[in-house]
């Protein structure tokens, strides 16, 4: 499964993205169970009918919650509100430990139990089992997160963006620490082998009077994120790293606005021209990111 979070809480819980509906709360946690139902049932059958060794993994999302600065108690801060739950029960979709906790260690968050009693399906110790089918890889789509400090009340405390701070073209922050301490937390609490499933950004990328699409933002971001992932790799078991998006696509619900490609595509007659990024990024390919 990609993003159960988006394709439950952003489908069904506030209707952003397609079918564009908003069911009760309880019905979104039903479906989130089934979701990850389907995931084992999936595990199951690809073990039974792979016709040779299966690398199989899960992928869902998260905002990571990074550090303010390297002191043990921000650390620890920023570790404590990744996987916590949402404060506001409306958006509780968005959320690392309720979608990977069941799948990767066999139980869903027990703080989560008690707050959402209300609104759970009955779930079982056979559903448990199916949820938590051995995987062998763990995937992670990571854009952008939010820095942490430890409060004066020890209790971790959101530290507030500057003004100006940088945004990509779909208005999502640009934060490549996101990249060091989300798989380095996620690695320390699950022990699966890592990989970054979806990373890159989307840019106001035009054809240019030279017939060629320079985005020099995109390589700067893929650079700083990169070296982040490096950072993380000096600490977790990380397996790979793949950008969003090869080629611009119809992306979700802004349609073809935003451009996430390596790839400009022009929708007006389907050329496809390769971006200043592209090259960039099959040199750091073909070096393994070691210029980076």
């Amino acid at each position: 499964m990609n993003e159960p979070q988006c394709f439950v809480g952003l489908g069904f819980l506030t209707g952003e993205h397609a079918p564009g509906v908003k069911v009760p709360l309880r019905d979104t946690f039903e479906m989130a169970h089934n979701a990850m139902k389907a995931h084992g049932r999936a595990v199951q059958m690809l073990r039974a009918y792979g016709k040779q060794k299966l690398m199989i993994g899960y992928a869902p999302t998260s905002s990571v919650c990074y550090p303010e600065t390297d002191h043990p108690e921000d650390i620890e801060a920023a570790r404590k509100a990744y996987f916590s739950l949402q404060e506001d029960d409306s958006n509780w979709t968005w959320n690392v430990s309720w979608w990977s906790d069941p799948v990767l260690l066999g139980h869903y968050p027990e703080e989560g139990l008690v707050r959402y009693e209300k609104y759970l399906p009955k779930i079982t110790e056979e559903d448990m089992r199916l949820i938590s089918e051995p995987i062998d890889i763990y995937g992670q789509n990571i854009y952008n997160g939010r820095c942490v400090r430890m409060g004066e009340d020890g209790k971790p405390q959101e530290v507030c963006r500057y003004e100006g701070f940088p945004k990509t073209a779909i208005q999502w922050p640009v934060t490549p620490e996101c990249l060091q301490w989300g798989p380095k937390f996620l690695y320390e609490r699950y022990h699966k082998p890592i990989y970054i499933t979806e990373n890159g950004l989307s840019c106001h990328d035009v054809i240019s009077l030279d017939g060629k699409v320079h985005d020099p933002n995109r390589i700067d971001f893929l650079a700083r994120y990169l070296r982040e992932l490096r950072k993380a790799a000096e600490e977790a078991d990380i397996r790979g790293y793949f950008q969003w998006s090869l080629m611009d696509n119809f992306e979700w619900a802004k349609g073809y606005s935003d451009r996430f490609g390596l790839v400009y595509v022009d929708y007006k007659n389907q050329e496809r021209v390769m971006k200043d990024s592209a090259f960039w990024y099959k040199h750091v390919i073909e070096t393994n990111g070691a210029e980076l």
